[in-house]
């Protein structure tokens, strides 16, 4: 004799009849009736932020755009902004400052300062801006303790390496996902696995141009775990679509079974995000409590990386799977 929880359904069967027999009768999460919502969610933010970057521009770090930087120590307290007015009046070049602590305690305090356009920074240039650093704050101690200078073409050349990078490892992911999930449209669930990745990218992006922080290799780094962090989630989904079909059976609509499905993974996925958004959170505190802006430069992106891929999988990928099926499957009836 046959268990009925693992008997398919002959014939379509209602959202209460589907939550009886395969959710303990707890209430089924109408994920695919609130799409529009997620959707507007979504577009208004990638509209506020393609509004911000016509209005602020992208600003690119010099591994990419080219440019030099030299890199100071000093002891004491300083006036950022002052410091910054300062070496600014002293160059034709826009530059920028980024400040750290030596949490080894060897160098004190450090400032980079980095000059755009520069191919290279003179031997002269850099003891004359040294000089003028230690007149200007006789107690602060100001030594150089290194220049490098990046080629604009070698600059382009390595964001044109980092797309590639980030390309391949889309279309590697996708490819996966076609090839893994067959029985429940392996292409429609790559491609829309791909829009919620690319949903992601766009939600970094944007919080680079809005808090104008400089795309660097950190950015390409955040891109990359991303992808990977965000596709999990939508597996983890899908693999439980696939399961809860066989169970509820084909006859039964594609959105009641992926919210059947979501309603029984949201508190995973949720509780997955919040633990690796509380290390990344601690990880943030302690690089502005210590003024590390490089790693502060990776771990805000990260947490909004994370936010945005646990969303986009349950709100992006998921109903818009479901519209491709539901399309696909009104063309073979119109048939």
């Amino acid at each position: 004799m046959k268990n009925d929880i693992q008997t398919k359904a002959n014939s379509k069967m209602t959202v209460e009849e589907i939550s009886n027999k395969y959710n303990g009768g707890k209430k089924i999460i109408d994920f695919v009736g609130k799409k529009k919502i997620f959707f507007g969610i979504s577009i208004a933010v990638i509209l506020i932020g393609i509004i911000c970057n016509f209005v602020f521009g992208t600003r690119l770090d010099i591994q990419f755009s080219g440019g030099a930087t030299i890199k100071f120590s000093y002891t004491g307290s300083i006036d950022q902004e002052e410091l910054y007015s300062f070496i600014q009046a002293k160059t034709t070049d826009k530059i920028t400052t980024s400040f750290s602590k030596d949490l080894m305690g060897n160098s004190g305090n450090n400032v980079s300062v980095q000059f755009s356009g520069n191919d290279s920074i003179e031997t002269e240039i850099q003891k004359s801006l040294e000089n003028d650093l230690q007149e200007k704050y006789p107690d602060n101690n100001f030594v150089c303790l290194e220049s490098n200078s990046v080629d604009p073409s070698m600059g382009f050349n390595f964001f044109l390496k980092c797309l590639t990078a980030v390309a391949i490892a889309s279309v590697l992911m996708v490819l996966y996902v076609t090839f893994r999930f067959k029985k429940i449209g392996g292409l429609s669930a790559g491609v829309m696995a791909l829009v919620a990745l690319f949903h992601d990218v766009a939600m970094i992006y944007f919080m680079y141009v809005i808090f104008q922080m400089p795309i660097d290799s950190s950015f390409i780094a955040v891109v990359l775990m991303i992808l990977g962090y965000s596709l999990n989630d939508t597996i983890v989904i899908y693999d439980r679509v696939r399961e809860e079909r066989k169970l509820v059976g084909s006859k039964a609509d594609v959105g009641d079974v992926f919210n059947l499905s979501c309603t029984k993974t949201i508190k995973r996925t949720i509780m997955t995000s919040i633990t690796t958004l509380s290390a990344i959170v601690v990880v943030y505190v302690v690089a502005f409590v210590f003024n590390i802006s490089s790693v502060q430069g990776f771990a805000l992106p990260m947490m909004i990386g994370i936010v945005s891929g646990c969303y986009s999988s349950i709100c992006i990928a998921g109903p818009l799977w479901v519209m491709w099926q539901r399309h696909k499957k009104s063309q073979k009836t119109v048939k």
